[in-house]
Parts: C-alpha cells; structure tokens; sequence
C-alpha cells in the first residue's frame, strides 16, 4: 500500500504542447501529440443552432441527453444518470458521497482521483492488489485502466461493491476507454443496486475532449444528488448539441470502433519493427514498459513526437494514435531515427 502525501498537489498531464515546447525547443512544428489518449478522428463538426449559445440550456435537452446517454452506455434509465462539463468536475463530488475515511485506489492509474479523493477529505492509499480494495470506505479503479489497458473482470468488481454496499461504502469505477474495451465487463447496467458510480468519458472516444462533457451513472438517489450539487445549466448548450447528436449515432461509432482497432494494429506492427515492446494499452493507446524507454521519450521529442512519460516510472510511455497520414510518417521516422542510434551505441560507447 503506497499512502499518497500531498496528494490534493496539481498533477502533470499529457497534451500540453507549452511543456513540449519548454522541453523540446528545438523540435520542428508542428508537434505530433500522442499523448493524450484522445481519438485523432473526431466526431464531424456541425454547425451548432445559434440558440446553443445564446440562451441558456433547456431542462428538456438535459433529459433528453440522459435518455441518449443511457441507452448509449447501457444504464437502466435516464434516472440513473447525471450529466456534467466532464468527469473531471464530478470526481471530487463523487468522493464526497460517502463520509470521510479510507479512500483506496487501485494503481498506478489517472492520478486525479487520489487527488478528488483528497480534496474530499478522505486519508488516499494506493494500493496495487484488486483484493486490498475492500478494506476501502472509497475505492476507486479505472477499467479499462489507464495508462496499462488493464481490465477487471465484472464479476470481480459485483462481489467488491457488495461488499462495500455492505458498509456504506461506494465503489466508483472511470470506464474512460470502455467505449474501445471489453463492454461486457462494464458496470453500467449494474448502478441501479446502489453503492456503485460509473463514470463515462464523452470525449476521449469522440474525440472532442474541448466540449467538456462527461457522465456519472448510479442509482437515482445519488444522481439526483449529483444533478443537486452541479445546479442548472452545468452542461453548456454546444455540449447538449454535440452529445445529443455524437450518442445517438450508433453508426458512427461501429466505424469508428473498427477504425481505432485497424490503427492500433498499425501502431503495433510500427513500434514491433523498431523494437519497443508493447506491455498493454486499448485501440486508442499503446503502453510500452522497457528499460530504455527514456531515451525513446527523448528521440521521439527532438523529431517533434510528443508521447506520454511518467516522472516517477521513467520506463514507462503511452503513446496513442496518428490522425492523419503525415503524423504516421513523422512517427515512423522518428521512431526509425531513435532505432537507428541504439543500434549504433553498444559501438559508439564501446560496450
């Protein structure tokens, strides 16, 4: 168990180009940034009614948005669902449903949650056994999980919210890249038993992450707790619009579930070819553990290949998907320079 100290301390992410530039200022532009985890295809833009942004949002459009919402993600109910301006807004209030006390979380993983869990007032443990979880007032856990791609079962995850249930606990699971894992190992169609939050991401899957629109889906009670503490208006019209449309579109996302499959492929056979061994990850990332994994980040920053590292597990990168063509070649040639050096260096350093 790994107690987190400081823990409410604001965490480094991926996707900012500022900290790129700082790092690699010499790197051509534009960067290619795979560090996000976010689709690179997007969901098509349309051209927004004027009323989205000059009136404030309709009650109905919000109902409707849960409607779509849960049959999308498979909630028993538009009941069972509370909208928000991303999940991030909804994680310090989902650990304030339950008194203070043991927060656990399943790790490594995203890290804001041990931070809403602090920020709640919770003591913030990770920990890295399932098991260790239902000692927990809090447990949090992230499946599929980021950065490794790792996936608990459902029925695992049934028996530790029982059990919590059992003592006013909560077990909150992020299925962030669930639209890109496993559905059948998704809790959504389980909230209604109480004691479980499910938070779903609109836009890593839909790749329109500048919308800020994310849902937590529960037992009613607790979703009208949330929809309380959000107040009116939380979800801005152009939201409403885009995730009304975006949720609906059962076509699109078959597409693009097959499409994101079709790249990660590509990734794995690119990264294979130049020797980076792949440890995990889902169709919209790739998790690479190896000891040189440094000197890949740092070759892949100078060629302008933005990749996720991680300051306190240097070994480990996330990298995600080209968008266009161009970025897949600007990726492989990156890749194929960092090859090149290590080739030569047992020779260059007379090892």
């Amino acid at each position: 168990m790994k107690l987190l100290s400081g823990a409410i301390a604001a965490v480094d992410h991926g996707g900012s180009l500022g900290r790129a530039s700082a790092l690699f200022p010499h790197a051509p532009r534009p960067f290619v940034d795979l560090s996000t985890g976010i689709n690179p295809h997007s969901y098509p833009l349309f051209d927004l009614p004027a009323t989205a942004l000059s009136r404030l949002p309709e009650a109905g459009q919000l109902r409707e948005l849960a409607e779509i919402a849960a049959s999308a993600y498979g909630a028993p109910s538009a009941a069972h669902v509370a909208a928000a301006p991303g999940t991030q807004i909804l994680l310090p209030r989902v650990a304030s449903l339950v008194r203070s006390g043991k927060a656990l979380v399943l790790g490594p993983t995203y890290a804001e949650h041990a931070r809403a869990a602090a920020i709640a007032g919770h003591a913030v443990a990770e920990v890295s056994d399932f098991d260790a979880l239902g000692e927990a007032d809090l447990a949090v856990l992230v499946n599929p999980n980021n950065p490794d791609g790792r996936v608990i079962e459902k029925a695992r995850l049934l028996d530790l919210a029982a059990r919590l249930r059992a003592k006013s606990g909560l077990l909150v699971v992020d299925e962030a890249f669930m639209d890109v894992g496993p559905i059948e190992q998704s809790l959504a169609g389980d909230v209604g038993a109480g004691g479980i939050v499910v938070l779903r991401s609109f836009g890593k899957f839909f790749g329109l992450a500048g919308v800020r629109l994310g849902f937590a889906l529960t037992d009613p009670l607790t979703a009208e707790r949330l929809d309380a503490q959000l107040g009116p208006w939380a979800v801005a019209g152009p939201a409403l619009e885009y995730g009304i449309r975006a949720l609906s579109d059962a076509g699109w996302q078959e597409d693009m579930r097959v499409r994101l499959a079709s790249d990660a492929k590509r990734l794995d056979a690119l990264l294979g070819k130049c020797g980076v061994p792949i440890s995990g990850g889902t169709s919209l990332f790739r998790y690479v553990s190896f000891n040189d994994s440094p000197s890949l980040f740092s070759a892949l920053g100078e060629c302008g290949v933005l990749v996720r590292h991680f300051a306190e597990r240097l070994q480990v990168l996330r990298i995600g998907l080209p968008g266009s063509e161009a970025e897949w070649q600007r990726l492989e040639g990156a890749l194929a320079t960092w090859a090149a050096r290590r080739k030569d260096a047992p020779k260059e350093f007379g090892q």
